[in-house]
């Protein structure tokens, strides 16, 4: 008697679980709210010294409602812009110069157009970096955002204290360190200024635009527009706002 020998085809059960994940969030209603776009990576400057220009700002010069933030070509500053106003920074000496065109170029770049944000006051029990993290989470999950995709926030109010830099590097500085980024330009902390932060959200993107130690990558300027930069650390004031991209 002659045997024929089956082949036992096992299923892909990593394909099951994700295809099964992806059907379970679309039917609780989650959903990527703004499309995050980047250019660089924090991990080629910091291990490769690759500070070239990877994007310029003038591409983006008709985009409505455009939100962004990452750090000008070889390092020579901050870009913030918010609802599609710059707000970009650079050390001239001692002073702070303010950019607000779209003619310079990034080595890093994140970002996304929202028109719409919903508001959600910031509890005052909600103080440090670390707590900021886990109710922006939290928030998210609540207003049907995809955490698993990045997505932008704001933060408004008066801040108790916020630390921040504008980089400066050094041309020909090929060993790269936070410590470094921080010290190499202007620095400071301030206290209880109103403030507009803006930051993304990532648990997929360390190294990228986030450094590995966190989920966030916030820079903010004051109102009265005399500072703007990266956000080293902050400690939040009362009554504070998230905003949180709008489902459209």
């Amino acid at each position: 008697m002659k045997y024929i020998k089956k082949k036992t085809i096992l299923p892909n059960f990593h394909f099951m679980i994700t295809a099964f994940l992806t059907c379970l969030i679309s039917s609780m209603g989650f959903s990527q709210v703004a499309l995050v776009e980047y250019h660089g990576a924090l991990k080629n400057m910091m291990h490769k010294g690759d500070i070239t220009a990877k994007a310029d700002l003038s591409d983006l010069k008709k985009t409505e409602h455009l939100y962004a933030l990452g750090a000008l070509e070889n390092l020579k500053g901050e870009i913030q812009i918010f609802d599609s106003k710059p707000y970009n920074t650079m050390v001239d000496g001692k002073a702070l110069m303010f950019d607000q065109s779209f003619s310079k170029k990034a080595t890093l770049l994140v970002y996304a157009s929202v028109s719409e944000w919903n508001n959600i006051v910031i509890p005052n029990n909600v103080v440090t970096y670390e707590q900021l993290e886990a109710f922006i989470k939290q928030e998210a999950v609540k207003n049907r955002i995809d955490t698993d995709a990045p997505f932008p926030f704001l933060i408004e109010g008066t801040a108790k204290s916020f630390d921040w830099h504008v980089i400066d590097w050094k041309e020909g500085d090929t060993e790269h360190s936070h410590k470094k980024h921080i010290s190499s330009g202007l620095n400071g902390t301030v206290r209880k200024r109103q403030v507009e932060m803006l930051g993304f959200y990532s648990n997929a993107h360390h190294a990228i635009f986030t450094h590995h130690t966190t989920n966030m990558h916030i820079h903010v300027k004051t109102t009265d527009n005399k500072i703007a930069g990266h956000v080293d650390d902050l400690t939040l004031g009362k009554g504070m706002l998230l905003k949180l991209p709008a489902h459209n």
